[in-house]
């Protein structure tokens, strides 16, 4: 389940807190991007950099104990130099990225994901089994488009995939041939924990207060508008 998913659903854990906490009071436009389309029983999903941890997890759980050649980089501030295997490194501005071109299993990624939580995997790779990832193999920005009207392109992220269950969790609505699906954060109030109240450290209290507020999920499937509004805390 994707983290949108999981804000709609009230299911809030520690991979949807971490999507949130970069946000200060105030409302972000256009973010968590879905562009989608059918053709016949195979959907090509693109979005933006949000959820390329989560499509990364959700094809290595596909691969399983199968290995793929892998391509991309993994991006950190920390340093992971003696802690996994890569075969290049570039760094600008204290973020270091591991570029990584080998065969893996999906477990072996899936257990890189849980290890480190923090880090942003910018992979690609197939499971075998009809799905494909492709992602841009680096740091992520906020998209920002030519003309201020108009929406950044979800093209980070394409997942190319022909197993329904993995499309409900991300356009839920209904079955559809086109589908553009956009996210609007507003951030009304920054709730802070009462466990780190007299924490001094404020990296430490922006990392685990929580951000209060609504999730606006719009958008047009196949010619007819959506919207859904969703309170959120996390």
């Amino acid at each position: 389940m994707n983290f949108i998913k999981r804000v709609f659903d009230e299911k809030i854990d520690d991979e949807t807190h971490a999507q949130f906490q970069k946000f200060s009071r105030g409302e972000f436009k256009n973010r968590a991007m879905i562009k989608a389309k059918k053709v016949k029983d195979k959907y090509t999903i693109s979005t933006t950099s949000e959820f390329a941890n989560e499509f990364v997890k959700i094809v290595a759980e596909k691969l399983g104990n199968e290995k793929t050649k892998v391509s991309g980089a993994l991006i950190s501030t920390a340093d992971l130099g003696n802690e996994i295997d890569y075969q290049s490194k570039k760094q600008f501005m204290g973020v270091k990225q591991y570029v990584i071109n080998k065969e893996m299993s999906g477990n072996e990624i899936i257990s890189l994901i849980e290890k480190f939580p923090k880090v942003f995997f910018a992979l690609s790779f197939d499971s075998g089994k009809g799905d494909i990832l492709k992602t841009k193999a680096k740091a992520p920005k906020s998209a920002k488009p030519k003309n201020k009207d108009e929406a950044p392109k979800p093209d980070f992220c394409k997942l190319i995939t022909n197993d329904e269950k993995i499309v409900k969790e991300i356009i839920w609505e209904s079955d559809f041939k086109n589908a553009e699906i956009f996210h609007d954060f507003i951030i009304e109030s920054i709730v802070i924990p009462e466990s780190i109240k007299k924490e001094k450290d404020f990296a430490i209290v922006r990392e685990k207060s929580l951000r209060k507020g609504k999730v606006v999920r719009r958008g047009i499937i196949d010619d007819k508008e959506i919207k859904e509004v969703v309170d959120v805390e996390a």
